[in-house]
């Protein structure tokens, strides 16, 4: 390490060596990647030019303006007959469910516009529906409190033009009034004492305007190009594969690289392969990869990982950087695949959680569907939440560089999701078994075994680099499939019978 030019710097970096470490020692090592580290940097004077300046990793993620108007439907008060009944508390339940539905709205930094008086007349649902078709926000969010008050939810689903959000608290409806409108495009219905499912719902309106404010990066191939997903938004910038490996290869080791390098060392279950040159240069690559998102202003990307690493350009594959990518909510796949990387994302931003990207492999003996890769999260419980335990691994294939095996909780729920274009998506659950450990077991780092949900049949099971999340989140994804008008398929439930033909899968 080079001598401080000045009282508190430091000539490689824009941090002193005590300030990083100073603000770091508070960080679990997966939170290394989102540390709000920026605003130190600078006050230490780092150069903006300069490759060892200070990223925050966190400041990638989009954070859009989200407006959603909220509004009360319901007959004059007082009630007298029918549901939810003359004992129900209204006032106390309409400030109970308003109450959370402004501070879930607070937590997730979206913009809650409330009607101040209830809509009690065909009138004023008509004048509602005008102010929303002429503000035009992210959604709106209804709210029944009478079972007559149906017809006036519909007005605003059908008429308003946005997506429309119904919460009606059991007591204010029978099947029949749920049944069709709860399957209509652009509107998402909750019939239950749930809350908790207003505020998914309101992360759902959020993510979508988070896929439209983010750009992924693929870095793979020799072009520069971009286009815009359909339905989605999100914008694809695609660079050569070159500007990664020349850019790592000017990456000085700083004192962040030493130490992220050593607190993923000392937070390991297990040290097998990996030298510390190797955690260092791993640390250089997720130095390199944050580098090169701000330089071509993106939110995540996705890197011929396997290509660089075949052709020997890299003395490092990415996984260890992509790991600390994934904590911090921040999106990096693997080979360069776009769709994967969408997918990623899907999971980060509407359920704040990190997902892995997977090889499936059939276990025929047993039955269970095998998903392995040499990148996975450690924040499998969500962002902010306790991480699962990791054990330092080389990257199988080449056996070198930084992957970690996480090991994933035995009998966790998990849900299995992947683009498979901008408007088709493959949706499964399952339970995780058990851990594979290589050797004996061939293939990626981290490895375990699923028992699928409904698929009778491991074999059948749709798709290639899904993505695998903690959480049966079947119901979830399909509502935000049906608010956006994306298309949701599930693998067979049932296996073809013996001696019939095989369809081709997806």
């Amino acid at each position: 390490m080079q001598a401080d030019s000045k009282p508190n710097g430091c000539s490689c970096c824009g941090m002193s060596r005590r300030c990083f470490l100073n603000a770091a020692s508070v960080l679990p090592a997966a939170a290394l990647a989102g540390a709000g580290l920026t605003s130190l940097a600078r006050a230490q004077g780092g150069d903006a030019k300069g490759l060892g300046e200070y990223i925050d990793l966190a400041s990638f993620r989009p954070k859009p303006k989200v407006r959603v108007m909220n509004v009360v439907v319901r007959q004059k008060l007082p009630y007298w007959l029918g549901w939810p009944g003359t004992s129900y508390d209204v006032a106390g339940k309409d400030k109970e469910y308003s109450g959370f539905i402004a501070k879930s709205a607070a937590r997730l930094g979206i913009g809650l516009e409330r009607e101040p008086a209830a809509l009690e007349a065909p009138e004023a649902v008509e004048a509602y529906v005008r102010k929303v078709q002429s503000e035009k926000p992210d959604a709106v969010l209804v709210q029944i409190q009478h079972m007559a008050s149906w017809k006036m939810a519909e007005k605003i689903a059908n008429d308003g033009g946005v997506p429309t959000i119904i919460f009606a608290p059991i007591g204010m409806s029978f099947t029949g009034h749920v049944l069709k409108i709860s399957r209509q495009p652009g509107v998402y219905v909750i019939s239950s004492l749930e809350t908790g499912a207003i505020e998914q719902a309101m992360r759902m309106i959020r993510a979508k305007k988070q896929f439209a404010e983010s750009r992924l990066l693929v870095v793979a191939g020799k072009e520069r190009k971009e286009e815009t997903l359909d339905l989605l938004g999100t914008k694809v910038r695609r660079i050569p594969r070159s500007s990664l490996n020349e850019l790592f290869a000017k990456m000085p080791e700083t004192d962040e690289a030493r130490e992220v390098s050593r607190k993923m060392r000392r937070q390991a279950k297990k040290i097998v392969e990996p030298s510390e040159k190797d955690t260092l240069n791993a640390a250089r690559s997720f130095m390199t990869a944050k580098r090169l998102l701000r330089d071509e202003e993106s939110n995540g990307l996705t890197t011929d990982c396997l290509g660089m690493v075949q052709t020997k350009v890299m003395p490092t594959p990415p996984c260890m950087a992509a790991t600390l990518f994934q904590d911090a909510g921040i999106t990096y796949g693997c080979e360069a695949d776009v769709f994967a990387a969408i997918s990623l994302m899907f999971t980060s931003y509407l359920f704040d959680k990190p997902g892995f990207i997977n090889d499936p492999v059939p276990e025929t003996v047993k039955n269970l569907l095998i998903t392995a890769h040499c990148v996975s999260p450690t924040l499998l419980n969500g962002f902010g939440k306790p991480a699962e335990p990791y054990i330092l691994r080389s990257h199988s294939e080449s056996n070198i560089g930084v992957s970690l095996q996480v090991l994933w909780r035995e009998s966790q729920p998990v849900t299995l999701v992947r683009f498979k274009n901008p408007n088709e998506l493959i949706l499964d659950t399952g339970k995780v078994v058990a851990n594979i450990d290589t050797p004996p077991a061939g293939g990626c780092r981290t490895n375990f075994e699923i028992a699928m949900d409904r698929v009778e049949d491991a074999r059948d099971v749709l798709g290639f680099h899904q993505v695998v999340f903690y959480g049966n989140h079947r119901r979830d994804v399909e509502a935000f499939c049906q608010m956006y008008g994306i298309k949701v398929v599930h693998s067979p439930e049932h296996a073809p019978e013996i001696g019939s033909s095989v369809p081709k899968p997806a």
